[in-house]
This record gives structure tokens, C-alpha cells and sequence, in this order.
């Protein structure tokens, strides 16, 4: 038998991990803390050449991946275009990414309802600790369980999420749903709004069940909305009186939240966006939050994806970058001591994932930057910059 490896987290970032160490010759199994497959939410991704080549790295069919758009537009209050830059991309969607990878994995490797909440570990192995008291050994534990990691937890305790001081509102509109202006004006084009102290950005993805076709599409929706700690605190208790930690389930997210949300949409935001998300289906928000481990690994463990550094979602680096992680991580294990390969791969990816986190909190400050009057997002100093960088790949 190869060498085994266990994999804490069975999102993007696991199952990336998972098969480019399988494909070096690993065993592996993936455990997952929820019951049920994973699903995004029909959350949209940014691809980049360094996905693709990842994804291509490890095998995976990269068909129909996503919706073509060719453009990068700005609009005004008005909801008239600011700036049009050429700018050709793939957009696709969380769950088509995790779709592609988890087929790579075999059923009997990938295990639902496991949450794995801490580990032990000698010179030549490791132990993962289930909440439901069982155990798994293994030559390696990858803790790609997201940024509430309990690998991490353990491994870095000092190391939290730190509120950024605004949240990001999703939401969902059907392509067919839309008015005739708005998909032919907007929904083609991956846009921008960008006045002081809030910030949309908008683009197609496939419909359900990755339908490309026009007409079966969908706009992801994405405004950056500020709240402050104690607004926060109020947005994270759910109709019971409960207040959620870091996060709350987008079920659970009251009706005066959202019209809360409504109501602010309305007063700031340009008409065709106030449009869509009267269209769109239920929308939820995530607090942005910071957190950069300073190690990636200790011993027989390693950190991989969000469990080790969280980018704003403003590079649209997430994905991409569990990808890198996971090359790395098969990399420097090629035929490698376990401890001193992961001792490089911590040394490459810290300083890798650094770059992507300080650019976005970069991006995300230019949002509340008021040096400059504008209110209508007209007279935006760095909107070329924000435009050319969204979503970028950057290190």
C-alpha cells in the first residue's frame, strides 16, 4: 500500500488536495463534515489561466466549463457605462468546479457526515480525531476544512478571523427572468459599480445543471455592502433570538434583514441592479472576514486553502488558490521525507498566499477610500485599477 493521506473538508480545496496527491500515487480519503454533497449555492467563480492549468494538471475535463464574456463595464448611479475595457474570461460556478473534481475522487474514498475536529500525531503518523469519537490514521492530514478549520484550531490557535468591516450580498436571477435592457445591456458583461463606500460587481453563469444556453443562464449578483459590528451582530441572529458565530445559514437569515437590504439596495444602487435582485431568487450574505497563517504546516499536518489564509473575494482568488496549494502540497511530497516536504511547502505557499491576501484587502479598502467626492460612481480615481485587478490572478 502507497502512502495514505487524509483530507479534513470535502469542498473545492479538499477535493482539489485529494486529486493531485492521488495523482501522484497517495491514497487518500476525503472527510466531510456535512451529511449531504456540496453545493455552492450556484456561487459564481472567476477563472484564470492558473486554474485552468491546475484543473488540467490533475485531470479534469474542463468542457463546458463556463460562460465566455468578453468585456469589463462600469455604470453610473444612472445606470449608464463609465468605462468599457476589452477583457475576455471564463466565469463558471462553484458547483461545476466541484462537480469536475469529485468525480476524480471514488465513492469509497469520500466519506459525509465525518467531521474531523482535531488530530495526534508521532514521528511516523497521524491520527484524525472525529466528533463522533472514531479515528483514522495515515501518513499526512490535510486540513482543508475552511476558514473555521478546527486543523488549524489546533495547530495555530492564535490565528482568528478578523471582521473586515462589510459583508457581501449574493443573490441569483434567472437569465428569462430578466427585463429585455437588462440582458442585453448588462447581463452580458461582467460589471462594475464602484462609488465611495459600497461596491457591486455582476456576471453571467450557467444555469442549473451548468445549461450554457442563452436564455437558461443566470446573473451572480455580488455587492459589498458595510456593517458595522453591532449592525453585524443583529444580521447574525436568526427569527429565535440565536445568534450564529461568524456566519448564519442563508435560511436562517430574517425577513426584516433582507428588507432591511432591500430598502438600502433602492436608495444606492443603479436601477438595473435594483432590477435584478427584485428578480433574483432568495439573496444571503457572508461576512468578510482576514485570517494569514503564518505556518502551513507542523509535523505530519498541513493547512490548505481557506483553513490557511482567506483572500477577500475581490481577487477571486479562492478557488485558484486552493488549486495552488494542492499542486504544491503533491510536489514537494514527491517521494519527499513527509515532515521536511511539507516544511517547503509551507515555506512556498505562505509567502504565495500572503501576496493574494494583502492585494485584496488592498482592493477592499479602495471601496471606502472618500479622498475623492463620488457619489454616483463617476469619479472613481481607481476604477481603472479596480476593473483591470478584480479577480485577477496576482503572486
Amino acid at each position: 500500500m502507497g502512502r495514505q493521506a487524509i483530507i479534513a473538508g470535502g469542498s473545492i480545496g479538499g477535493l482539489f488536495a485529494a486529486v493531485a496527491l492521488r495523482q501522484a500515487g497517495w491514497q487518500v480519503d476525503v472527510y466531510e463534515r456535512t451529511g449531504v454533497e456540496l453545493a455552492g449555492r450556484g456561487a459564481g467563480i472567476v477563472t484564470h489561466k492558473t486554474l485552468i492549468d491546475a484543473l488540467l494538471a490533475v485531470g479534469a475535463d474542463i468542457s463546458d466549463l463556463g460562460v465566455q464574456v468578453c468585456e469589463r463595464v462600469a455604470f453610473d448611479k444612472a445606470g449608464g457605462r463609465v468605462a468599457t475595457i476589452p477583457f475576455p474570461q471564463v466565469v463558471t460556478s462553484w458547483d461545476r468546479i466541484h462537480q469536475i473534481l469529485r468525480r476524480l475522487i471514488p465513492d469509497r474514498h469520500h466519506h459525509l457526515g465525518r467531521q474531523i475536529t482535531g488530530y495526534t500525531q508521532t514521528a511516523d503518523r497521524v491520527t484524525a480525531l472525529f466528533e463522533d469519537g472514531g479515528a483514522a490514521e495515515a501518513d499526512l492530514l490535510v486540513g482543508a476544512d475552511g476558514f473555521r478549520s478546527a486543523v488549524r484550531g489546533q495547530m495555530l490557535p492564535q490565528v482568528q478571523p478578523v471582521y473586515s468591516g462589510y459583508v457581501v450580498w449574493r443573490a441569483l436571477a434567472q437569465e428569462a427572468d430578466l427585463p429585455e435592457a437588462i440582458r442585453s445591456d448588462v447581463f452580458p458583461a461582467f460589471g462594475f459599480y464602484a462609488p465611495v463606500g459600497t461596491q457591486i460587481i455582476g456576471y453571467p453563469i450557467a444555469g442549473t445543471g451548468n445549461d450554457l444556453r442563452p436564455g437558461h443562464r443566470r446573473y451572480n449578483f455580488v455587492w459589498y455592502s458595510p456593517a458595522k459590528a453591532e449592525k453585524l451582530t443583529d444580521m447574525l441572529t436568526d427569527g429565535s433570538g440565536k445568534q450564529h458565530y461568524i456566519s448564519i445559514p442563508p435560511p436562517l437569515i430574517r425577513d426584516d434583514i433582507l428588507g432591511q437590504m432591500q430598502t438600502e439596495a433602492d436608495a444606492m444602487l443603479p436601477a438595473p441592479f435594483v432590477q435584478i435582485l427584485a428578480h433574483s431568487e432568495r439573496p444571503f450574505f457572508t461576512p468578510i472576514y482576514d485570517h494569514h497563517a503564518p505556518v502551513m504546516a507542523a509535523g505530519r499536518v498541513a493547512l490548505s486553502g481557506d483553513a490557511a489564509c482567506v483572500a477577500r473575494p475581490h481577487v477571486g482568488m479562492g478557488v485558484t488558490k486552493a488549486a495552488c496549494d494542492a499542486l504544491a502540497l503533491a510536489r514537494h511530497l514527491d517521494g519527499a521525507d513527509v515532515v521536511q516536504g511539507l516544511a517547503a511547502y509551507s515555506a512556498e505557499r505562505v509567502p504565495a498566499s500572503g501576496v493574494a491576501h494583502h492585494r485584496a484587502r488592498d482592493l477592499g479598502r479602495f471601496i471606502f477610500d472618500d479622498s475623492v467626492p463620488n457619489p454616483d460612481g463617476r469619479s472613481n480615481p481607481r476604477l481603472d485599477e479596480i476593473m483591470r485587478t478584480t479577480a485577477i490572478t496576482v503572486g
